[in-house]
């Protein structure tokens, strides 16, 4: 029997992939513990994502934008969404791409249950790719600072110990999302969901579990160091803003993370077919992360049909 939080909402940023969403929902309509609510962001899709939202036959909150936000725009939304509509003890984010095993909720919340130690802040699914085999995209890494107790207590529910984690399908404690605030909507895309995941697990502990399993649809099985071509500019732009800006890393944190930032770009470097793309990609991520830091949430989404409650909760949050 499984005890714990009483809500969980779960949110899903959808962009142009109607038929993955449709069944994203339909797996969340039959997981083995059910969710209590779910928010779906259209972040300006121009297929008919919003009619089969509409059509599911399931009790969603649906949020429609007027201008793409990226992933981190939509997490945003979704989430503030989330919190203040229906005030859920955990977030359950994931991609319109990523279907859930049918236990993967019951896996993430049998994990929370069982946990030896101190209240977990947050704790992510196993990714894997469609011939069911990991996704070096969103294979987790052990938490290089974590304690000897703290690997014991992770062992001891058979999980790992994380810093950091994937938007592709990872649940937050409300309270600690109350705590640390929303996603940086300015990063638009990639490492997004490595900002948001440290602040909120900066002296607090995280896992990833092998008992709630999540597949990972994409197009095909690439990996993090693979040659992203001209989205490179986000990559560098954001984890300079990363290293600079954000509350997420403690200083040492960010020597140990930014040498493994410059060996995996070396890496891409060595793989990439165009190389001239990618430093034109460095030149003016470097160059725009120097103009400024990230803008408040509210600022960059004023403007994009965000209901007036959730830009609210974003305001309270900044």
């Amino acid at each position: 029997m499984v005890s714990g939080p009483s809500r969980v909402t779960a949110v899903i940023v959808a962009y142009n992939r109607r038929d993955l969403l449709t069944e994203v929902l339909d797996a969340l309509a039959h997981q083995t513990r059910a969710v209590d609510a779910i928010v779906v962001v259209n972040n300006a899709s121009t297929d008919d994502t919003s009619q089969v939202v509409r059509e599911s036959g399931l009790d969603i909150t649906l949020i429609e934008l007027t201008s793409n936000t990226g992933g981190a725009g939509g997490f945003a939304v979704g989430m503030a969404a989330a919190m203040v509509r229906d005030n859920p003890d955990w977030i359950w984010v994931m991609d319109d791409d990523t279907v859930p095993d049918k236990h993967a909720l019951l896996g993430l919340m049998n994990t929370v249950t069982a946990y030896p130690g101190s209240s977990l802040a947050a704790v992510g699914s196993r990714v894997v790719w469609t011939d069911g085999d990991e996704h070096p995209m969103n294979t987790p890494r052990e938490n290089p600072f974590a304690s000897s107790q703290e690997k014991s207590d992770a062992d001891a529910v058979g999980a790992m110990p994380v810093r950091s984690l994937s938007f592709v399908s990872s649940m937050y404690r409300a309270e600690r999302v109350r705590a640390v605030g929303y996603p940086l909507v300015d990063y638009f895309l990639w490492n997004d969901d490595f900002e948001f995941s440290t602040r909120v697990l900066r002296g607090h502990r995280g896992l990833s579990t092998p008992a709630s399993i999540v597949v990972h649809k994409t197009a095909r099985r690439g990996s993090t160091d693979d040659d992203p071509g001209e989205r490179f500019r986000f990559e560098v732009r954001n984890k300079i803003w990363l290293f600079r800006h954000s509350r997420g890393l403690r200083p040492a944190e960010k020597l140990v993370y930014g040498a493994s930032s410059l060996l995996r770009w070396g890496r891409t470097a060595l793989k990439s077919t165009d190389r001239r793309v990618l430093r034109e990609g460095f030149t003016r991520g470097k160059r725009e992360a120097g103009e400024r830091p990230p803008r408040p949430n509210t600022e960059v989404l004023r403007d994009v049909g965000v209901p007036r409650d959730v830009l609210a909760e974003l305001g309270r949050a900044e």
